[in-house]
């Protein structure tokens, strides 16, 4: 079972083409509680082997798994297409998304900082008392499942950043396939699996899995040899794992990404000369991009209500009334958007201000645009809460007439309220001191609530870099101390172990006084450089 593809006892499931509602074969079985333990006890198995390879051997396992997936591009690319409705230029791109961070994990194990060494050698003269010798790295959790994503086929599925970023700690990891795309993640499973045994490492250091309804997940995070659970989706399925694991004898970490409004805030000076039309145009792309099916659509917007003001709310009106829904990703999906978007129109003192036309199919929903005040949005949690889909929510703030310092007051008031975001996004005009008021005034507060805070743009397009956050506090994830993408991502599958007047060869690798695998150690408080140690 470990390692290739599971045959099924209790069932079968077919993919939905979301594009026409048509059934995609093959069938694909679903396991049942054996198969499940089977698979959890060889990621136990497996897993001493796997955490006792080089860095040179787990970067080359990554870079194998990223060559596999290279190789069956063509093939790739197309059940996703029949499976997500996604365009095939996206999945491309995300293809490249997906090998990319694989050889980014790759580096990062081979150049060894995640490990952390550091060491304190022994003071045996030192007064009152003689200090031990004491060395610290970073060790792997054990296996972790990972829960595929629906709006992310492969970036954030079977070999996407949370499978790369356990593998790159050593980590076995037991997939769960998501139901909407099961044929991609099979054909990414095998390509896993074969850089398993091409590295001669135990079956168990990946499988993957099929199953109906919430149970398989249960039985996952309940069971006693998973030490960490990776998921990405709703905030329902993700505060079910949660509780599921904390439940347990031994509790486990859920490193969970549930749901962000991502708010914008567009201050006076920001909408000046022909500025408000181009934002408006740049907004409504980004709130429609991939049917406002990414974690990072911009689904709130805060804008002055001043004549400037006026003019990029006439304008977002007009693209979003000229905007053609696209095909979400599975009819549940649409049907979530649909009702989520009736409910925030029915709320009080929202107007619906502009709907776009459906697109061809079942599933592509029209664009809708909405706005309310900033006193009903900054008093209401109902408003501020996510709209999976191509909704978006203008939330108009009285800035004329008003100080600086009044107006920062305002919209920290409102910004306090929100729950906790994966981005929030400042746009002010270059050179206006009102505006610079603001933004000092704003800033404590976004880091307080968000993972990334952005300085114009727009938050979809998340950077795979050494130095992005996607993640924050809750309900953006669980845990806002990590990320689910970049390399700090790896460090929520590592934890420390000290080591206290161990004998030189009983040492792991990283704190040996040789320094076989030529690490950047920090000795006595002092970064030692590989170069500059034995």
């Amino acid at each position: 079972m470990a390692g290739e593809p599971v045959e099924g006892t209790t069932g079968s499931l077919l993919a939905t083409d979301p594009a026409t509602g048509e059934e995609v074969g093959p069938a694909f079985g679903l396991v049942d509680a054996a198969q499940i333990e089977a698979a959890t006890r060889a990621a136990e198995a497996a897993f001493d082997a796997f955490r006792s390879q080089s860095p040179a051997e787990r970067g080359a396992f990554l870079r194998r798994i990223a060559d596999n997936i290279d190789e069956i591009g063509a093939e790739l690319t197309a059940r996703a297409v029949r499976e997500t409705g996604l365009p095939e230029a996206r999945l491309e791109g995300e293809r490249g998304r997906t090998v990319g961070q694989l050889r980014m994990f790759a580096d990062v194990v081979e150049q060894g900082d995640a490990l952390q060494a550091r060491i304190d050698p022994a003071l045996p003269d030192r007064l009152p008392a003689p200090r031990p010798d004491l060395r610290q790295a970073q060790v792997p959790l054990g296996p972790v499942v990972v829960f595929g994503a629906s709006n992310f086929p492969l970036a954030f599925s079977t070999a996407g950043g949370d499978t790369a970023s356990a593998l790159a700690a050593g980590c076995p990891v037991v997939v769960k396939a998501h139901n909407a795309h099961p044929g991609t993640a099979e054909l990414v499973g095998q390509a896993v699996a074969r850089a398993v045994a091409d590295s001669g490492l135990p079956g168990g250091v990946f499988s993957l899995l099929f199953g109906g309804g919430n149970e398989i997940g249960q039985t996952l995070a309940a069971d006693p040899r998973v030490k960490a659970v990776a998921f990405t989706g709703s905030r329902a399925g993700g505060l079910a794992l949660m509780r599921t694991a904390a439940a347990r004898p031994e509790p486990v970490p859920v490193f969970a990404e549930m749901s962000s409004s991502n708010p914008v805030v567009i201050l006076p000076g920001a909408l000046t000369g022909d500025a408000a039309e181009d934002l408006a145009r740049a907004y409504v792309g980004s709130l429609t991009l991939g049917a406002g099916q990414f974690c990072t659509n911009p689904g709130l917007v805060l804008v002055p209500a001043t004549p400037d003001g006026d003019r990029f709310f006439a304008a977002a009106e007009r693209l979003v009334s000229e905007a053609t829904g696209q095909t979400m990703l599975t009819g549940p999906i649409a049907s979530a958007r649909t009702a989520g978007a009736d409910s925030l129109a029915a709320e009080p003192d929202v107007d619906t201000v502009a709907t776009g036309s459906a697109g061809p199919g079942p599933n592509a929903l029209a664009p809708m645009l909405l706005a309310t005040g900033l006193k009903s949005f900054t008093t209401r949690p109902r408003l501020q809460q996510e709209v999976f889909g191509a909704v978006g929510l203008l939330v108009r703030y009285p800035a004329d007439g008003q100080s600086a310092e009044a107006l920062a007051d305002a919209l920290a008031e409102a910004l306090e309220a929100l729950e906790g975001q994966l981005t929030a996004t400042l746009h002010a005009g270059p050179g206006s001191e009102d505006d610079a008021v603001v933004v000092r005034r704003l800033l404590p507060v976004l880091e307080r609530k968000v993972g990334r805070i952005l300085f114009g743009g727009w938050p979809t397009g998340v950077e795979v870099t050494h130095a992005m956050v996607h993640g924050g506090p809750f309900p953006a994830t669980s845990d806002p101390r990590g990320t689910s993408v970049g390399s700090l991502a790896v460090h929520r599958f590592l934890r420390p172990v000290a080591y206290q007047s161990v004998p030189d060869a009983f040492l792991p690798p990283a704190l040996q006084e040789a320094n076989p695998w030529g690490l950047n150690r920090r000795v006595d408080g002092t970064v030692a450089p590989a170069e500059d140690r034995a």
